[in-house]
């Protein structure tokens, strides 16, 4: 899905960021955390499979708080009462009617606010992992008290924008690829003096007086081994607000982050009563695997940092060209890329647009790839003696070769493709002999 164009909506003298993606009938508007910015957490795969998956059954509606990414407004320097107001701004601004409320951490304090409030322009809300109050108190003796609270605080001030930062753990996890990207998001977020302001206004929230005031229809999510927050936060939530629904996914870590599916499709479920279609774990694909060229010897000739930028317009440029083909990126191999596509003519002109789009980076690359059957896993990622084959092919290309397999020139047949014959190749691990082709440059 590409990136939604950002428009902003009036709330008093402020402009409030949004998007909108999808078209499904119904309209689900995803309140962020203190921290967002909109366009950015597309570039998150957590983020951005969540938000392809919402916003297949629904108008998906995102947008940045007041004071963070794109939105206007001085971060912490507004309680959620006034903040209501942005909410409503961009409800009127896309012209929705009766919008489901979603919402994540903390931020669903703000979405149980607005719903308490205005009960006849919710209709229902999903919960994911809430937090009503951030300290300890009575009755609420479980949160972190006040010092370890202020020390957790200091901690994420001081590494703020930096891949140290706590934050970088609960989005990025065990993949490293992803902390310098969540890292620079939180720089583009707002600065440390803006996060310290935030986050000592949400320490100070408590919405526990609001809960049994929701009246709408409210679904509260949380994966069922979260290392990162205590479950009772999420119980306390569903036992207090009447009616709610509590359901535990399966997963690990925070938020959705590595169960976008299950989170999904049990949303999917509460606001529908459909459920995603189970399809077969297994497809016909082409497979594309890209290699940059020397990679070693460029990383050590630039620094670590130099090297790690490059790579992230790597990435880029990649992405962009795989979804212009209409194909779907699987994922970046570090100094290399895994996409799929449905049709072999378009998985070879992407090849050939990423080659000639790198070179304009200083990059070069090779390219590999095959046709055949490929088991889906439920994390997104692809297997198969396909993607291996795939591989294989790669490896034996040199800088600026894009090689396929007969069977990708079988089935390009008549689209136009310019392919010279390589003759036969042995491909380790795979039953041989293999005849490969040359896409014309």
């Amino acid at each position: 899905m590409d990136v939604p164009q950002t428009r902003y909506a009036p709330s008093g003298d402020l402009q409030i960021a949004y998007q909108v993606a999808g078209e499904g009938p119904l309209d689900i508007v995803l309140v962020p955390s203190y921290l967002s910015n909109t366009e950015m957490f597309w570039e998150l795969p957590s983020f951005s499979r969540f938000y392809e998956r919402l916003a297949s059954f629904s108008r998906l509606i995102l947008f940045d708080r007041r004071g963070s990414g794109m939105s206007d407004g001085i971060a912490g320097a507004t309680p959620l009462e006034e903040q209501i107001d942005d909410v409503q701004a961009v409800i009127d601004a896309v012209g929705s009617e009766q919008p489901v409320l979603a919402s994540y951490l903390e931020g669903c304090g703000l979405t149980a606010l607005f719903a308490a409030s205005h009960p006849d322009l919710v209709r229902a809300l999903v919960l994911l992992s809430p937090q009503p109050r951030l300290v300890a108190g009575p009755g609420y003796e479980w949160a972190p008290s006040i010092e370890q609270r202020a020390a957790m605080v200091q901690t994420l001030v001081e590494s703020w924008g930096t891949e140290a930062s706590p934050l970088a753990d609960v989005v990025a996890g065990q993949d490293g690829r992803q902390r310098p990207l969540m890292a620079r998001i939180q720089r583009l977020a707002m600065s440390p003096a803006a996060a310290a302001a935030s986050l000592a206004m949400i320490g100070d929230t408590d919405v526990r007086d609001v809960l049994p005031s929701v009246q709408c229809p409210t679904l509260v999510l949380r994966p069922a081994h979260d290392t990162y927050l205590d479950e009772r936060h999420s119980r306390y939530v569903a036992e207090h607000i009447p009616n709610a629904r509590y359901v535990q996914v399966p997963g690990k870590g925070a938020l959705w982050v590595g169960a976008e599916d299950a989170v999904a499709d049990e949303i999917q479920d509460f606001l529908t009563g459909v459920r995603r279609s189970v399809v077969s774990d297994r497809v016909l694909a082409t497979v594309l695997f890209t290699d940059i060229v020397g990679s070693t010897e460029r990383a050590a000739e630039l620094g670590d940092g130099a090297w790690r930028s490059l790579l992230e317009r790597h990435d880029r440029l990649v992405r962009e060209e795989v979804q212009r083909h209409r194909g779907r990126f699987v994922k970046s191999l570090g100094d290399g890329a895994l996409a799929v596509f449905d049709g072999p003519s378009r998985a070879i002109s992407s090849a050939a647009a990423i080659r000639d789009r790198v070179r304009d980076i200083g990059l070069e690359i090779r390219a590999g790839l095959h046709t055949g059957e490929c088991e889906l896993f439920p994390d997104d990622d692809v297997g198969g003696l396909a993607v291996h084959i795939g591989a294989r092919i790669s490896g034996l290309a040199g800088p600026g070769e894009v090689l396929v397999s007969s069977t990708v020139r079988d089935l390009s047949v008549g689209s136009g493709q310019t392919l010279t014959d390589r003759g036969e190749h042995d491909l380790k691990g795979v039953p041989g002999p293999w005849r490969i082709f040359a896409v014309g440059t």
